[in-house]
């Protein structure tokens, strides 16, 4: 059987892995005044638009997830002939509509795809699933690479499916913004009231940088620390103590909004990378998409893995 693995371009790992594994993406757009650009992970394209624009005017943008029309269209022209069976693996539903987006576009598929199909000299069934990764940004790579590691090894598609889901469930994301005032902005235009002014003046005031957590699609604060850096060093200790612990994958995934050599240089990374490979956990590195640097402001980080808990922030 063959099988094909889709992401939306908000799930943050290396362009060169996902073209070496023929992953597809489904780019998201983004306009911030005249200047639009669609998001294909290409990390060059990415931080240009990010030095000339979203700095500035980010917090106003407008982000465009592919319609279910476009995903529809995708299928058909595309994935429908060249695999028999698709797992589609979106940002968490709660924070965007491309998972309901692909599941509307999924049913017409499984109507249309057998004329295209037969076309191509293909009459076997195909079949697709649309998998909710209940996470955001780097987190979201997590079950994108388990995928690719199980199709890799001969896996069948329902085995496949079952494991997706529970990780799905186990997954935890962990981000760290640089500006208060850009996150609430962002919130504001998008009706998110979850950073107010006050705390936003207080915190930026004093320096304190909240640590968000993201998981089975709840995203909120877990700890409130004085100082990004210091935050930053706090999660990756997190980190490393998680792996010591087990995780139910052997991978990391950290994504920064900005130069990875500048993420590479903030306390707490050399270490979390020496962790890695005492426990033979491979770390995909990779400037944060687009879409998710309009919406956390320029130089957040973010880290992604899967446990059967997360991490313990001391009061």
């Amino acid at each position: 059987m063959r099988i094909g693995l889709v992401v939306d371009s908000a799930c943050d790992l290396p362009l060169e892995y996902l073209q070496q594994h023929q992953v597809t993406v489904l780019p998201i757009t983004v306009r911030i005044g005249e200047a639009v650009l669609a998001d294909h992970r290409n990390e060059e394209a990415t931080l240009e638009f990010l030095h000339a624009h979203v700095a500035e005017g980010g917090a106003e943008a407008e982000t465009m997830p592919y319609t279910v029309q476009q995903i529809h269209q995708l299928f058909l022209e595309r994935l429908v002939i060249d695999y028999d069976y698709v797992f589609c693996m979106t940002i968490t539903k709660s924070r965007s509509p491309i998972f309901d987006n692909a599941q509307q576009a999924g049913f017409a598929i499984l109507n249309d795809y057998k004329a295209t199909r037969a076309a191509a000299g293909n009459n076997t069934p195909f079949a697709l699933r649309v998998v909710d990764t209940q996470n955001l940004f780097a987190a979201q790579g997590i079950t994108a690479v388990e995928a690719v590691r199980l199709r890799d090894a001969g896996e069948g598609a329902p085995k496949i499916r079952a494991r997706l889901e529970h990780l799905a469930l186990h997954t935890h994301g962990y981000l760290v913004p640089r500006d208060l005032y850009y996150l609430r902005a962002r919130a504001r235009k998008k009706g998110d009231r979850s950073v107010g002014l006050l705390s936003a003046a207080l915190g930026s005031a004093l320096d304190i940088k909240p640590v968000l957590h993201c998981n089975r699609g709840e995203t909120g604060p877990v700890a409130k620390i004085k100082g990004f850096e210091a935050a930053v060093e706090k999660v990756f200790a997190g980190t490393i103590k998680r792996i010591r612990a087990g995780l139910l994958t052997p991978t990391v995934c950290l994504s920064y909004g900005g130069e990875l050599d500048e993420m590479r240089h903030l306390p707490g990374y050399a270490e979390l990378r020496a962790a890695c490979a005492e426990h033979n956990i491979e770390v995909f590195e990779s400037v944060m998409s687009l879409t998710g640097m309009v919406n956390v402001g320029k130089g957040a980080l973010v880290v992604g893995f899967a446990s059967e808990g997360g991490i313990t922030f001391e009061r």
